[in-house]
C-alpha cells in the first residue's frame, strides 16, 4: 500500500514521527504538501484536502494519514495504525497498547515544548510573549523536563535490565524508540546547554538515541533532503534567551 501523508512542508514538527516510522520501515509513501504543484502538491494541496466538504470523517489538523479509503489523523494514532502494519511493534496486545500509553506520553511532552515559545497564543508571534516565554521556560526545564526524561528512562531500564541493545518495548526497533530519538534531538536543539547538563543522568536515552540511528534506513533519512531541518517554525525552537546555561 502507498500511504499519504499530509503536514507542513517546510517543518519537522508532529509530523515528522510519522516520517521518522515510514522512513525507517521503507514505507511506500509520499510527503504530499512537499511535492510540486505540478503534481498535486504543495501547501494548496493540503489546504484543499483538509477542507474538502465531500470528506464524511475530516481530520481536524495536519498531520493526517490516506491509507486507502481510510483517513487517519493525530500523531499517536496514526503511529498505532502503522506499528504493526510496519513491523514497528510487537505483535500482542499488551505491547501494543503500551506503545500507545508512552506515544500519548510523547504528546503531552510536545504540547509543553511548544508553550515555551508560544505560551500566551499560537495565533501571536513569539515577540508578543517573550516576557511570558521565559517564564513558562525556566520551569519547563528545571521541572518537566526532568520528570519526563526522568519517566522515559525508567521505561528503558524496565525493558533491557542491563541486557541487550535500548529499546522501550520488545527487542527490536518501536516506532516509539522512534519518537524518543526525535525528543532527544529536538530537545538537544532547541535547549543545547539544558541537555548538556542532564544527559549524563540519562546513560538509556542517550544509548537510544544513538543506537536508533544506526538503522540503515533511518541513517539514509537523517543525511537526506528528505530530513528537513530544525527551524524556528517547528514545535522544536532555539531562542536562546529561554536556554538555561
Amino acid at each position: 500500500m502507498r500511504y499519504e501523508l499530509y503536514y507542513w512542508p517546510t517543518i519537522q514538527g508532529r509530523g515528522e514521527f510519522v516520517r521518522l516510522a515510514l522512513e525507517a520501515a521503507g514505507a511506500d509513501y509520499v510527503d504530499v504538501a512537499r511535492l510540486p504543484k505540478s503534481k498535486g502538491g504543495g501547501t494548496s494541496a493540503l489546504m484543499t484536502s483538509i477542507d474538502d466538504p465531500d470528506t464524511k470523517r475530516p481530520p481536524f489538523a495536519p498531520p493526517y494519514l490516506k491509507a486507502g479509503k481510510l483517513i487517519i489523523s493525530h500523531t499517536a494514532n496514526i503511529l498505532q495504525f502503522l506499528g504493526p502494519r510496519l513491523g514497528l511493534i510487537p505483535a500482542d496486545v499488551t505491547s501494543r497498547e503500551w506503545a500507545h500509553q508512552l506515544q500519548l506520553t510523547i504528546t503531552d511532552l510536545l504540547v509543553e515544548v511548544h508553550d515555551t515559545h508560544h505560551p500566551i497564543a499560537s495565533s501571536l508571534y513569539y515577540q508578543q510573549q517573550k516576557r511570558e516565554a521565559r517564564r513558562r521556560t525556566l520551569h519547563f526545564i528545571g521541572e518537566r523536563v526532568p520528570k519526563y526524561l526522568d519517566y522515559f528512562e525508567r521505561v528503558l531500564r524496565a525493558n533491557t535490565k542491563g541486557k541487550g541493545k535500548p529499546h522501550a518495548i520488545g527487542r527490536t526497533l518501536s516506532y516509539v524508540d522512534l519518537s524518543v530519538f526525535q525528543v532527544i534531538a529536538g530537545l538537544r536543539y532547541a535547549f543545547p546547554r539544558t541537555l548538556r547538563r542532564l544527559e549524563p543522568d540519562y546513560p538509556g536515552l542517550v544509548a537510544l538515541h544513538e543506537h536508533v540511528v544506526t538503522y540503515p534506513n533511518v541513517s539514509a533519512y537523517l543525511s537526506s533532503k528528505r530530513r528537513i531541518p530544525f527551524n524556528e517554525y517547528g514545535i522544536f525552537r532555539h531562542y536562546p534567551e529561554l536556554d538555561r546555561p
